[in-house]
Order: C-alpha cells, then sequence, then structure tokens
C-alpha cells in the first residue's frame, strides 16, 4: 500500500472536504456588519473568533459541506483484534433526487449569475442540479467514501498517526469518518458527475445561498480548467504526490472562499444576514469537535491558508494573478503557507530505501510519502498530548525553511513493532537546527529526559521502543523503532541505501 501522507489530509483514496467558507463569512462579513457581535478573524491565525470555540481552525464551517475528492483519509489505524473490526455498511443504492422548486431554481440561476459576475470566469456547459434530503446526500457521500476506504485501511491509518504522536492507538477512525460524513451536510459540486447537489428540506435561506455561491464558483473552476484531467486531482495523482494535492485543494479552496466573501459583501440580503446570524448562534457539530486537534486543523487548511493564498495573488494582479496559478499550479503546502514563495520555492526531491531487506519478511510497509511543512509543524504544535506540543510561533518556525522530505512506515504485526522514518532536508544549517533544538524539546515532553547522547545525536527508551533524532549537514532523520539496534542499522541503511 503506497499512500502518501499518513492520513493527514493527504493519503487516503478518497478525500473530503468540509467547506468553511460560510464560517469565514460569517465571521468575517457579519463582524463587520454587527461589530459588537462577533470578533473579527484572521484566516492566518487561530484567535477564537465563536465563544463556543476554542480556535477558528477548530471550527467546522456553518453549513459544512463534504465533498468527495481525492487528496485523502487518514491511512493507519490501530491494532485491534479481527473481532473488533467494523463491518462496512452495505452499499445502499444512490437516491433518486426531486425536482427543484421553481422559485428556487430562479434564485440558483440569480446566484450564477452574479458569481459569474465576480469571478469573470464564462461557463461552458450546463451543470446539473440534484435536491435531495439530507440523509439521502449523506448516504450518497458515504457510499463513495467507504467503496474504497476499509476498516483495514483505517486500522492501518491509526497506527501511523500513532506513531507521529498525533492519535491515540484505540481511536475508531472508521466509524469517526462514518459518523462525520452524516453531519451538517448542506451540499457539494460533484465534479464527476458534474451536478450541484443540495439539501432540501430546510428552505434556501442565507447560508444555502452562500453554500451555492461557493459550490459553483467549484462548478466555473472545473469547467474552465478540467479539476480531474486539466489539475490532474484525482485519487492516483493524489497517492502519487501529496504535497502537490494540498497545494491544488487549498487554490481551488481558496479561490470558492474568496468568491464566496464577494457574493456575501455584493449580494447578500437582509434576510441573509439573519439567517446566517441564527444559524452561527445555534451551530453543533458534535463529531467534528471531538475530532483529535491535528485533524480538526488540518480539515480547514485548504480553506483558511488557501483564501490567504490566493488574497495574496489577487492583490498582486486581480483575477488575473488567480487565474495564473491554475496553469502554473503551486506544489506544496509551504507555497500555500508562504504566497510570496510561490511559484518559484519548489521543494526538492528526497528519498528512503526500501527498508524491508534489513528489517525482515515479518514486516510490512505501511505508508510512504511526502510529509510537508504543515505537517512537520501539526506534530509539532497539534499532537495527541497538550504538554508535548510546542507554542504554534516556535512550530511555526521550526517547520519554516523545509525544503524536501521523505517519511515510511513498517509494522511487525505479530510483535506489535513499529518502525518509523523521517528523513528532512532544509534549507540550510540554520533551518535544520532550528527543527533539531525544537523537535528535542517536543520529544523530551513525549519520551522524557534522553537516554542516549551524542554529536548532533540524541535518543530516547521509551514504552515500545526506542526514538532517535539525527542532524547531519542539511538534514535531520527521526528514527522510531523497537530498538537502539535496529535504529543503528536503519541508519547506516540510509547513509549507504
Amino acid at each position: 500500500m503506497n499512500k502518501s501522507h499518513p492520513s493527514f489530509n493527504k493519503i487516503g483514496f478518497i478525500f473530503f472536504i468540509l467547506c468553511l467558507g460560510v464560517m469565514i463569512i460569517g465571521c468575517n462579513v457579519i463582524s463587520n456588519i454587527y461589530p459588537g457581535d462577533q470578533p473579527a478573524s484572521d484566516p492566518t491565525s487561530s484567535e477564537p473568533i465563536i465563544q463556543e470555540t476554542k480556535e477558528l481552525a477548530s471550527l467546522p464551517t456553518e453549513t459544512q459541506i463534504l465533498e468527495i475528492s481525492p487528496t485523502s483519509v487518514p491511512s493507519q489505524t490501530p491494532m485491534v483484534t479481527e473481532t473488533d473490526l467494523v463491518t462496512a455498511p452495505q452499499e445502499t443504492p444512490d437516491p433518486t433526487p426531486e425536482e427543484i422548486p421553481a422559485d428556487i431554481a430562479e434564485q440558483m440561476d440569480q446566484i450564477e449569475r452574479q458569481v459569474i459576475g465576480l469571478r469573470d470566469l464564462q461557463p461552458t456547459g450546463f451543470v446539473s442540479r440534484a435536491l435531495l434530503t439530507r440523509d439521502q446526500l449523506s448516504q450518497k457521500i458515504e457510499n463513495e467514501f467507504f467503496e474504497d476506504y476499509s476498516p483495514e485501511e483505517a486500522q492501518d491509518d491509526t497506527t501511523v498517526l500513532t506513531a507521529f504522536g498525533l492519535l491515540d492507538s484505540g481511536f475508531d477512525m472508521f466509524n469517526f469518518y462514518q459518523d462525520l460524513l452524516s453531519e451538517q451536510i448542506a451540499g457539494r459540486y460533484d465534479h464527476e458527475e458534474k451536478e450541484m447537489e443540495v439539501v432540501q428540506g430546510f428552505g434556501f435561506g442565507g447560508t444555502e445561498r452562500l453554500t451555492y455561491a461557493h459550490e459553483y464558483t467549484h462548478a466555473l473552476q472545473d469547467q474552465t480548467y478540467d479539476i480531474e484531467n486539466g489539475l490532474e486531482w484525482t485519487t492516483e495523482a493524489c497517492e502519487e504526490d501529496s504535497e502537490r494535492c494540498a497545494a491544488v485543494q487549498a487554490l481551488l479552496e481558496g479561490d470558492a472562499s474568496m468568491l464566496e466573501l464577494d457574493w456575501f459583501s455584493n449580494f447578500a440580503t437582509p434576510q441573509d444576514v439573519v439567517d446566517i446570524q441564527e444559524f452561527y448562534q445555534n451551530y453543533e457539530s458534535p463529531i467534528y469537535n471531538s475530532a483529535p486537534d491535528f485533524l480538526r486543523e488540518d480539515f480547514i487548511f485548504p480553506y483558511i491558508y488557501g483564501q490567504t493564498f490566493v488574497e495574496h495573488l489577487h492583490r498582486q494582479g486581480g483575477w488575473d494573478a488567480v487565474n495564473a496559478a491554475y496553469i502554473d499550479l503551486p506544489v506544496s503546502t509551504e507555497q500555500i503557507l508562504h504566497p510570496e514563495r510561490y511559484p518559484d520555492d519548489k521543494p526538492d526531491n528526497v528519498s528512503l530505501p526500501d527498508l524491508i531487506p534489513i528489517l525482515g519478511d515479518d514486516w510490512r510497509e505501511l505508508d510512504r510519502g511526502v510529509m510537508g511543512e504543515w505537517y512537520t509543524f501539526l506534530i509539532l504544535a497539534h499532537g495527541l498530548y497538550p504538554e508535548t506540543r510546542l507554542g504554534e510561533l516556535e512550530a511555526q518556525t521550526a517547520s519554516d525553511g523545509w525544503g524536501g522530505d521523505a517519511y515510511v512506515v513498517y509494522s511487525d504485526d505479530q510483535n506489535n513493532g513499529i518502525v518509523l522514518v523521517m528523513h528532512t532536508l532544509w534549507e540550510g544549517l540554520n533551518e535544520a537546527s532550528q527543527f533539531y533544538n525544537a523537535f528535542q524539546k517536543h520529544s523530551i515532553s513525549r519520551f522524557g529526559a534522553p537516554s542516549t547522547s551524542g554529536p548532533n545525536r540524541v535518543g530516547w527508551f521509551h514504552e515500545g521502543g526506542y526514538t532517535e533524532l539525527r542532524m547531519q549537514d542539511q538534514y535531520t532523520t527521526w528514527i522510531l523503532s523497537p530498538d537502539e539496534g535496529m535504529a543503528q542499522l536503519i541508519w547506516s541503511n540510509i547513509l549507504e541505501p
């Protein structure tokens, strides 16, 4: 199995997106209209914007929309017995949509014209519409999602994420996604079927209208640039290059989120504002809120940072500059996090050898890919245990200067053994040293005082094995293995594969 990015929104077969655009609008626009009601939000910060939530980054959207797309779901899982496996849901026939009432269809037509005028992209074809109940859309999405995501894959996801210190080994990833996919779905644009799917039964108020503006932007993107074939944003391409996939997703969602904001500023009615405020006040998302810290952060990455990236381009040259990014696509989360580095600062290729020959036939490869700057940051700042987390600024500084990496995770299922290797190239010795020192601090919080040390090398014995961190020139290497001897063997193999 070759998935890129352990579950961190990068490694599965079907990637779903929590459309956070409406949430951003609810915070930015409504706070501008009613400055006493809500604090303004900063897309690059994690300051609170809703009383009930701890951080902006931990919020789902106001009309949470799930779009099935190809970047990923977690890819590794906890060690459980066969009897603990969850049975995949039985395939249910896709529901038959109902006819959209004339008054709602007229509003949709009007919103489409408004979005076309704002975004200045001309439609090249017809986009069909489907009106479904929330349960029907939920079921359809579940059918698509679980067609390519099994309980066994979910277990492997959790195993990998546990090794990286992001999940508890007992986390039920499969059931979590099953529950999340049914929570607060408002609609989506299906770029494979070329269809707008809208939830019925709640009228077509402010949140639904705002959702439609966001989703129709995706339809224009698709008709102009061909999301699947032109942008090569597919399951297979995302498995091959998860960093590029995450960057393209951020461009798509940042574009739609910024356009959505424009639409709200120019065309939202007073009743739209009231509707969104009411939704905002009553919104609950218990499944999303129960997600591990890093997953909540990761879910919103393409919306928060994608919008900041697109806004940077727009300031440079308007929508023409944004359109140019679809021709010269961003290729890494680093470029999204630091828009000024786009398009010139591209990651270097880093590789790791196949370690099965030195580990033995009892081992199997769970996951291999590129971590990227964003996921390096998540490990440092949003791990499972709060006491191991570095401050946001410290973690950002430590992960800045990322130049490329490769990671691989192996499992010895019979003996519950895990091997993890993360080999990172930094842009200079200073950047490598910053990460080396920050990761030591993180590891001391996680594993305790170091057990071994040497020149540019430090190691920890801990329950379940041994962890070692090395620095050589502009490279840092993190190895987690059952014992110190195996770590040394792995290190030697990395030096001379």
